[in-house]
């Protein structure tokens, strides 16, 4: 099979096309043909091995990066199933978790991948698993918001965030999303009441106290982010960055600690999880048309290095994602 390896943390540069074996699967998995698979922050950072304090944590690997083939988010076809598995068959459509995505085969535990919503596309199902989890974690789980709420989405345009703006705008809330000039028509187009073109306004010394910022940008320190909260609100923050960090988001979530011991606001962050419940939770909001991935562009296969440059870059309108079969 044609996969997308890295034997060393580096730029996308680093990444090769090569003739790979076919994965093998455990009782408990299931063999997919890959059909599309899509980039995240999460990729660029476990391909640098980037914050650097995460290689001593042990998920990316010390030395070398762990996983030789990247991709966790995959849509495809059943190919094989191990024997413990049940509710799966050859054929099935489905997306979730994998391992190894940017390869035309990849194994994933049977309980991480669920049936993919028929209305959609291969490429569509791909862009949802990791940023739309997220996206339903911070807005529903952790922020907990209410009709009536105001929510601000700081980073609206971005994978995370164009789910995260409809999610919230589901839930009945006041949203309001900033973005860059050029996608202040998308994010409106997807559910934000009011849309913020960062580079001309400055939401912080606005007039608008909000109940929850979600910030998956990483470009305004907690004090700021602080101002522009309710004085019992809640700010989340979801990573952001850029490579050459040693401690990266790391250091906001200690920070977001110790400023919690001292004020009524709440500050957090949001894990990344997998879970079978929440993969199925975001497929019910596409059933019920709440739900809609928002692409930006595909690359082949082949073209990975240059998809995983493009998010890298920060500037992506919705996901990015490689359709390999």
């Amino acid at each position: 099979m044609k996969a997308i390896v890295q034997e060393r943390f580096g730029p996308p540069d680093t990444l090769q096309l090569v003739d790979a074996e076919k994965p093998e699967i455990g009782s408990g998995d299931v063999l997919l043909e890959v059909q599309a698979a899509a980039v995240n922050p999460y990729d660029w950072h476990m391909l640098r091995g980037d914050p650097r304090i995460a290689r001593l944590m042990g998920g990316v690997g010390v030395t070398r990066p762990k996983a030789r083939i990247a991709g966790v988010d995959v849509a495809g076809r059943v190919e094989d199933v191990g024997a413990d598995v049940r509710g799966l068959r050859r054929g099935d459509e489905v997306f979730g978790f994998c391992r190894g995505a940017f390869a035309e085969y990849a194994t994933a535990d049977a309980a991480l991948v669920v049936p993919k919503p028929a209305g959609l596309s291969f490429e569509q199902a791909a862009a949802m698993p990791m940023a739309a989890v997220t996206a339903l974690h911070a807005i529903r789980d952790r922020g907990r918001v209410q009709a009536g709420h105001r929510v601000l989405v700081n980073g609206a345009a971005g994978g995370v965030g164009t789910f995260a703006v409809q999610i919230a705008a589901a839930l009945g809330t006041e949203v309001t999303g900033v973005c860059s000039a050029r996608n202040v028509d998308l994010v409106r187009s997807i559910g934000a009441a009011h849309v913020v073109d960062y580079a001309s306004e400055d939401f912080v010394d606005g007039p608008v106290r909000f109940d929850l910022i979600l910030d998956n940008v990483g470009n305004r320190t907690i004090r700021d982010l602080r101002r522009a909260v309710t004085p019992t609100g809640m700010v989340i923050v979801n990573g952001g960055g850029s490579p050459g960090h040693v401690i990266g988001a790391v250091g906001s979530i200690l920070r977001a600690a110790v400023v919690n011991l001292f004020v009524r606001q709440q500050i957090t962050f949001v894990p990344t999880t997998q879970s079978r419940d929440d993969l199925l939770a975001v497929a019910e909001l596409v059933e019920a048309g709440t739900l809609r991935p928002v692409i930006d562009r595909t690359y082949q296969l082949v073209d990975t290095a240059a998809g995983l440059r493009y998010v890298e870059a920060g500037h992506a309108g919705g996901k990015v994602v490689i359709t390999v079969t």
